[in-house]
């Protein structure tokens, strides 16, 4: 068993890996950059994006909570015998996909519904706000996870 840890490690590392990077990206990137389209144009390449991302998000996130809670249990005994900064990584992760799954079932629903450009900028503000939250705390989450 001892390809275990590095597997579960390599695929939690990717996971978040594309989860936080497609949100830097999302955030920094290509928000910034479809300021140049009209704001039809924009609110269709916000609909293929999101469609695309969130798709991605929906595989990278339970893969980040199932291999990080894998190898809590799994090869280091349980929450018990783990130190502080992977509790904090695990609440941050779960508070994480928290917002996500609000994100998803919330405002990101009610973008797909509506035809109203107001309800769609409003939406799309949410968005891009708790992803901005998100993209924090997955920051933050990649710190504590990379020191010590």
């Amino acid at each position: 068993m001892s390809w275990f840890l590095p597997v579960m490690k390599g695929l939690h590392i990717l996971s978040a890996v594309f989860w936080v990077g497609g949100m830097f990206f999302a955030y920094l990137v290509l928000r910034p950059s479809l300021l140049v389209l009209e704001p039809n144009q924009r609110m269709l390449v916000h609909t293929q994006v999101f469609r695309r991302f969130f798709r991605v998000v929906w595989h990278a996130m339970p893969l980040s909570i199932a291999t990080g809670l894998a190898m809590v249990f799994v090869v280091f005994g349980g929450m018990g015998a783990v130190s502080p900064r992977v509790h904090t990584m695990m609440a941050l992760g779960l508070v994480m996909g928290a917002i996500f799954a609000y994100i998803y079932f919330g405002p990101y629903k009610r973008f797909q519904r509506t035809t109203d450009k107001a309800n769609m900028t409003a939406s799309l503000d949410v968005i891009r706000k708790l992803i901005g939250v998100n993209l924090l705390l997955g920051v933050v989450t990649i710190v504590v996870g990379s020191i010590g």
